[in-house]
């Protein structure tokens, strides 16, 4: 598919599925290109009559880099949001959500189920709070309301996520990525094998150049957008929550606090599970994800 341009900015697009099928929009995370999502998971929704898209987030992958905003320093902005300061980003949560708002309307798409994992949960949540009229339901994984005094992830998953490569060599780059999903991955009854850890690795590194502005860019914005609480309120469609039982970057409570913060909100809590989305996990996130949906849909057009 083309790159599309949304709300003045070109995105990597990829669609699954029949064009006339009910939607189902996939946001990824911090730092992490829309192949993260796995293609079974997206053929496997479609096999279930659902027309799926993915696509790369502003400043990662093949999307459009913002250079013209600068270089921005996510220590400090961390060192803010400890102590309660303000925080100027170079874009917020809601200019994410605007953005996959702006490609749903430009493959006219009018409504849609909408799926973030991490970071892309809370722009999925953002959206659903801000563009109702949108959303047919919403499904955050392993991701947080941002609430201050929720426990936060492990210190080693912390550090080895805003960790840079040594050297920007093909296999260097392979070691890291590999080193950094081993980090904060599933447990052993759904963790990758050696070699689907590779595979992936090796797709992601040729796939785009290693790009640390856009990195920082991404975590600033995210950090200057604060704790989604209140504004989860107003979120009024269907949603689900999946989370890991053993995640070490984004620990259960953030779930938890995303669904009691969301009025009629489900939890489902997947013991062993971490902050990935390993082979194991695919016929996981298949099932919770294709049965909501379907659910939501069967409702809908009584």
């Amino acid at each position: 598919m083309p790159q599309i341009k949304a709300n003045g900015l070109s995105f990597e697009v990829e669609s699954f599925g029949k064009e006339s099928d009910p939607a189902i929009l996939m946001i990824m995370g911090f730092a992490a290109q829309m192949t993260l999502w796995p293609v079974e998971l997206c053929t496997g929704l479609a096999s279930r009559g659902y027309r799926v898209i993915r696509f790369d987030n502003r400043d990662i992958g093949l999307s459009q880099k913002l250079d013209g905003l600068g270089m921005f320093n996510p220590a400090e902005a961390f060192m803010k949001a400890a102590s309660g300061q303000p925080i100027a980003g170079p874009y917020l949560l809601t200019d994410m959500a605007n953005d996959a708002i702006g490609i749903l309307g430009a493959l006219g798409i009018k409504q849609a189920h909408i799926v973030g994992a991490s970071m892309g949960g809370m722009i999925a949540q953002t959206l659903a709070a801000t563009h109702p009229d949108k959303v047919l339901s919403l499904i955050s994984i392993m991701s947080t309301t941002g609430r201050p005094g929720l426990p936060p992830g492990k210190p080693e998953a912390m550090a080895v996520l805003t960790m840079p490569p040594a050297n920007l060599e093909r296999e260097t780059r392979i070691a890291h990525a590999m080193k950094i999903w081993r980090t904060i991955g599933s447990q052993p009854v759904y963790a990758s094998t050696d070699a689907e850890l590779r595979a992936t690795a090796e797709r992601e590194v040729d796939r785009s150049p290693y790009y640390p502005p856009g990195m920082a860019r991404q975590l600033v914005a995210v950090l200057a957008s604060g704790p989604r609480t209140e504004l989860l309120k107003k979120v009024k469609a269907p949603t689900l929550v999946i989370h890991g039982g053993d995640d070490p970057l984004v620990p259960v409570e953030g779930g938890k606090d995303t669904a009691d913060s969301i009025a009629g909100a489900r939890l489902k809590i997947v013991p062993g599970m971490g902050h990935d989305f390993t082979q194991k996990l695919v016929p996981v996130f298949l099932r919770e994800i294709a049965d909501f949906v379907s659910e939501v849909d069967a409702k809908r057009v009584k």
